[in-house]
Formats: structure tokens, sequence, C-alpha cells
């Protein structure tokens, strides 16, 4: 699909609509029948409406010639969206914006030509009037809808009209350019329009119906059909286009918004046309741009620098500066000179200021000229459901999140550097961790960092992912889980950085990855492995055993459950006398209830009254009554509640990983369980379990996204260590229990 085909359609229907008027015997004067939107534009798609209006003058008298119209156009099998309306009723309609939106692009089709180019000049000249007014009520409803539908570049199933950075925000800036405010169009951005008018087209042909959403299916044809290779290199075009929009609205937005911010008595103020901020860099109207005389050529950090000045100040790097400093600038030598170091380092810890200075970097190709490995990345879609951005977006709001922990580690200038280069190894064909290693090395080397900071930096990258797997699969209170991650952090300044990039980076992967409950359980890990190597690394709420409550004590079949309510959802607490299978039947009663579990830990307390085993459910209904969970656990108990099956495993699903982890601990045995994320999953391992006559000293339930990771450290009654025939068994049994 291409423009040529767009205006064939587009004249195609124009000939439909004329010849109905003329057989309608619609008069010449007083009256016009104009397209608006998509297409008064010209710009149909495959399966667009005709969005028509009989537009006539107040007094004229028009009597059926709206009914005679839409018959024949509605016969032809067009879809329709129409209105009849007098010129004042127009200038009433335009009070909603859309419709306002919509008439500024009028254009003529038959009837009355003087009368269109009357609607035309008039609706122009009212939202250049008010525009003042409009436009902030334009940007609200612009944010509004980009909270509904999110960002072309990063959703999962984008929608190319409504989402944020589709064809829409570019209709958007067509009316922010109309007001005569902000020059917002340029060749760039009508050049990605048309490729996503483009996309469109395929899209709704693909479909068969009017849809602008991009279903997983479709990027294969797509990328048959554009001539690309692979659907991966699809959902890159598309999402490359979807950023370029975006950021030329946020940037035209910006510009308004500066612009609406002057007041009168601003503009009789005289200002400085450029106020220097730095050697060689200015500041101008909340741009920053290069002072009067600076020579690109003499200064290779200046790029860099300049960035750095624009993000610490969350102001505008001009495009046109830093298009310029790419095209006329000074290589940077190798190693890089401290300057340029230092700009990389300022830039990376600006906050909020990072993400706009960087997306212009990366419009006008600047990344690569200090990082040439950030293209194995750039609009580079990630391979867990649980991320909500490309892994280079990703990246880069590591480094904002990194940004607001620096005052908790030593050194900041490497934790954000190991913010920025920890998935740089992806892309590749192997574990991005280990190939990514090497890269950073040479990368933090190339920056002119000392050899040991390079060697930090690596290892960072390496176990980036290591303490977050360990707090959440592993015992923290075992000592073979603090010994494991002390083999590859070996002293307090790495675990402290690693810490935060722990926390940085699952906070920019999506909420769920970096809640209360996994804070609490890497704190834990941290402090113990802070307290083998003899320093306090954060402060952390010691957890402790929990009291068992009066009731509990006096009742061996009481069980205490108590919910405690949080920003995401609930904590299920049940404390009860323990014994084989009572994991299994307390998941039995949250499943009876069909509450999914986000995460659970469970371990077993000893005091002078007897022991006890204690869980804690992470669940996301805050609203659960205690009464109830504890009612369905006594009945799952007495055999009489019904649980819910397992759904079958879905076929071309991978089947569950059970694997047996003989190094985790030399108590019990580990458990590790993969799997897709369904409905009693919990409960069926725990049931296979205590079916074989073994107890769960300790569990570590955690899902992300679909994918399900549980650990079990299971013991022999009695609290022996099951031998290597037993866990095989075990293993067996729960693969089996699973549908392996």
């Amino acid at each position: 699909m291409t423009a040529a085909q767009r205006q064939t359609r587009a004249t195609t229907a124009d000939e439909l609509c004329r010849e109905a008027y003329a057989a309608s015997a619609g008069p010449a004067a007083g009256v016009a029948l104009v397209a608006v939107g998509g297409y008064g534009r010209g710009e149909l798609a495959p399966h667009s409406d005709l969005d028509v209006v009989l537009v006539h003058e107040d007094d004229a008298a028009i009597g059926d010639l709206g009914h005679t119209l839409w018959y024949p156009l509605w016969d032809s099998g067009r879809r329709l969206d129409h209105s009849v309306r007098s010129m004042g009723e127009m200038l009433e309609a335009a009070a909603d914006l859309r419709v306002a939106l919509g008439l500024l692009d009028a254009r003529h089709l038959a009837g009355d030509p003087g009368l269109t180019l009357r609607l035309r000049t008039t609706m122009l000249a009212d939202w250049r009037r008010q525009a003042r007014t409009r436009l902030p009520e334009l940007k609200a409803m612009t944010h509004k809808r980009h909270d509904v539908t999110g960002e072309l570049a990063h959703v999962s199933v984008p929608d190319v009209k409504e989402a944020e950075g589709g064809l829409r925000d570019a209709g958007v800036l067509k009316a922010i350019e109309a007001s005569w405010l902000v020059d917002a169009s340029t060749p760039a951005l009508e050049a990605a329009r048309q490729m996503l008018l483009d996309v469109r087209d395929e899209v709704q042909d693909l479909a068969g119906r009017p849809s602008d959403r991009i279903a997983p299916e479709m990027w294969g044809p797509l990328a048959e059909r554009f001539d690309l290779d692979g659907a991966e290199a699809a959902q890159r075009h598309v999402r490359s286009l979807g950023r370029r929009i975006g950021h030329l609205s946020r940037l035209a937005w910006r510009r308004t918004d500066a612009v609406m911010a002057r007041t009168t008595g601003e503009k009789g103020r005289r200002t400085p046309a450029l106020e220097r901020i730095a050697p060689g860099i200015a500041l101008s109207r909340g741009e920053v741009v290069l002072d009067a005389g600076t020579k690109p050529g003499d200064d290779p950090s200046l790029l860099l620098r300049a960035a750095a000045e624009a993000a610490s100040r969350d102001a505008v790097l001009a495009p046109t500066t830093a298009a310029r400093l790419v095209r006329e600038g000074a290589e940077l030598p190798v190693p890089w000179p401290a300057p340029a170091r230092d700009a990389l380092v300022r830039l990376l810890a600006s906050g909020p200021g990072l993400l706009p200075v960087w997306e212009t970097l990366d419009e006008i190709d600047g990344i690569e000229t200090f990082l040439p490995e950030w293209e194995q990345i750039r609009l580079l879609p990630h391979a867990s459901a649980i991320h909500r951005f490309t892994v280079d977006r990703h990246v880069v709001e590591t480094c904002a999140e990194a940004g607001a922990l620096i005052r908790r580690v030593r050194r900041p200038d490497l934790l954000l550097v190991a913010a920025l280069l920890h998935d740089i190894g992806k892309g590749s064909l192997h574990d991005h961790s280990v190939a990514g290693e090497p890269l950073a090395r040479k990368i933090v080397a190339r920056m002119g960092f000392s050899d040991l900071d390079a060697e930090v930096v690596a290892s960072l990258v390496r176990w980036h992912l290591l303490l977050a797997d360990l707090a959440t699969t592993r015992d923290p209170d075992d000592p073979a889980t603090t010994a494991e991650l002390l083999t590859h952090v070996p002293d307090a300044a790495s675990l402290e950085l690693l810490r935060a990039l722990t926390e940085a980076d699952a906070r920019a992967a999506s909420p769920a990855a970096w809640t209360t409950w996994r804070a609490s359980l890497v704190d834990r890990l941290v402090s113990r492995a802070g307290q083998a190597l003899g320093a306090e690394i954060a402060q952390v709420t010691p957890t402790g055993s929990l009291p068992v409550p009066d009731a509990v004590r006096r009742d061996p079949g009481a069980v205490s459950v108590e919910i405690t309510p949080h920003e995401v959802g609930a904590t299920v607490t049940v404390v009860a006398a323990d014994r084989v299978g009572l994991l299994a039947d307390v998941a039995g009663g949250l499943a009876a209830l069909r509450v999914p579990v986000h995460a659970a830990r469970a371990w077993a307390q000893v005091d002078a009254d007897g022991e006890w085993g204690v869980s804690a459910w992470e669940v996301p209904d805050a609203y659960l009554d205690a009464s109830v969970v504890r009612e369905r656990i006594r009945r799952v108990v007495e055999g009489t509640q019904r649980l819910p099956d397992l759904p079958a495993r879905p076929e071309g699903e991978l089947p569950p990983i059970v694997e047996v982890r003989p190094d985790a601990s030399r108590a019990s045995l580990v458990l590790e369980i993969r799997t897709s994320d369904r409905p009693g999953v919990v409960h069926r391992v725990l049931t296979t379990l205590a079916r074989l006559g073994l107890t769960v000293a300790s569990a570590h339930v955690s899902t992300l996204g679909p994918q399900a990771v549980d650990v079990f450290y299971v013991q022999e009654v009695g609290g022996v260590r099951p031998t290597e025939e037993r866990a095989a068994a075990a293993a067996h049994a729960v693969r089996t229990a699973l549908g392996g």
C-alpha cells in the first residue's frame, strides 16, 4: 500500500460522492458536501469510513436533500459517517475538540466551493484565535488517550492510530502547527507519518476490517509485505516510526508549553538571545544550543557535555544543534578524555531529564558516536512479558532509576555505567549476561576507566540477575544461598552496587517486578551477605519469626489467617501447627477461591510449645475476608472442598522444568520448578510432595508475567535430607503432576 493507492481510493470515493450529489439534485449555491478528517486529507485506508458533512447556509432550505444524498452512498456498500449542519451549527459543533480537529482538514467534494472555502477559513481562524485555550485541552485529551493505549514503540499489541506515537499524534502535531504558535511539522514527521499510513493500510488489509491494532501473528506477514527480514525486523520498523513521532510530539508539546507560559509582561522584557551556561554551550528559550563562535571540531566531548547540560536542567537539547555536533564534531579518542567520561556520568545521573535528551541523541544517530554497541539493542523487543519497554528504552529507564539510588553506593559512577550496559549483550545468540560481560569490559576501558573499575562493571553486568534470582528462588536464611552469592560478589562495595542495580533494573521492567515483597527478600539476603562480609550493606527491617497466636497454641487443629492490605494487593499470613500437607491445604484453600498467588514464602518455626508452620502469600485481592479463607482451608483439610482441576497444558506450550539443585542447600533437597503460571500449580506440587511423605521446610513462590518459578526446600519427616533416589522420585512425580 502506498500514498498513490490511498489517493486512488480517495479519488474513487470523491467521484461516488459527486455522482450522488448530482443525482439528488443538490444545488450549486448555498450548500456544499465536504469531506473531513482522514477522508478530508485524502488518506483513505482499505476499510476507512467516508466522513462527510452536508453544510448549508443558515437560511437555506435543503428539504430532504440529506436523505436522498445518503442512500446512494449506503447502497454502494461504503461505510458512511455523515451529518447535516448549517454554518452556525458547524461553529457550535466545533466546541467539541474532536469535531474541531476534523474540520481543520475540510475538503470540498460537491456543491458550492465558496461555502467550503468559507468553512475552512472560519474554522482555521477560530482555531488560531482560541489556540491558547484549546491547546491545553488538546494536550489533556492526548495524555488521557496515551494512558489508555500506551506507546506504539513498546506495547505488545500496538494500535498504529491511537497509541502514543501513532497517526493520531501526527494529526495533533498538524493541529499545533495550524495554531501558528509553534513550528511542529517537519520533513521527518511527514516521512514517518506516510510510512505509518502504509503500515495502517496493510494491517487493515490483513485483518479484513477497519482495525488499527497489530496482533502478534501479523508481524510475519507485515515483514513479507514490506520486504523485511522477519517478524523482528517488522517490529523494529513499526516501533521506530512510533518512537520518532512520539519524540517529535513530546518536543512540540514542550515548545508549546514554553510559548504558552510567556505572559504579556514577560514579552516586554528584554532577555538575552543566548545565556552561556558552560564552555561552548548556551541556553536559548529553554533549549541548549552552541554558544556563538563555538567550533564543534575543537572539542570531542562537546556532544556529551551539551547533552549533560540539557538533561541536568531538564531542558531541550535542540535537535539542530545535536545534529550539527554529530555531523561536525571531533571523534572521541581512546581512551576518552576525563571531560567526556564525566559528562556521560552526569548525563546518566540526570533523572527525569535523561529520557528526552537520550531520545534526541537516538533520533540524530548521536549515541553511536560514543557507544556504537547501542545499535545491537536499539528497538530490540524483550522476550519476557514482564518488561513494558523495548530493550534500549528499558536500559534508559534503568539508568533513570539508578540515578535515584546513587547516594546509597560509594561508586555512583560505576552504578550508572553498569545500568547503561547491563543488557548490552542482548540481541546475541548467547545468554545476554555472559555475552555482555566482555563487551562491558571493553566499553568501560574505552571510556577511560581503570582496569579495576572495568572489572567491577563487567562483573555487575555478568551477575546482574543473580541477587534477584537467589532472593526469590532460594531461602535467604540458608548459608548455602549466601555462600553462592558471595562466590560472585567478593566484597561489600560490589554487593551494594549489585543491590542498587537489582532494584533499578526491576523498577525499570515493571511495577510487578519490584514490590515491597521482593524488596524485602532481596534485602534479607543482602543483610545476610553483609554480615558474612562483616559490613552493613543496607538498612533492612529484621523479619525474624512471626508470633504464634494464642488460639493456635491452645488448639493444635486451629488455623490463624491474617490479611494485610498493601499498595498492590494483600499479604495472607497463615499460622498453624506444623504437619505434613499443611502447606498444600493452604494452597488448596486459596485455589478454591481462585485467588492468584504472585509470590509466597513458607517456613517452620520451633519454640518451647511445639513446631509451627508459617506461610505468607502475596495476592492481588486486597479485599479478601480472613474468615472465608480460613473456612476454605478447613474444608480442604476435611476433604469436603472441591478444588479446581489444573488446566491442561496448551498445545505447543513448553513442558514444565523440574530440577533438583543438589548444591543449593546442605540440609534440604532443593526442588526448582519453572512452568507457565496456571491456577492450581502450587497446590498440585505441594499435594504431590505430601503424598510422598515429604515435608516442605520452606517454599519460595514467584510469578513474573506468565512464568512461575517455584522453589521448595524439601525434607523427610524429622528434618533429614532426602536421598538421591528419593529426590529423583520426587522430581519425576511433580513433573508428571504438572503434565510434563
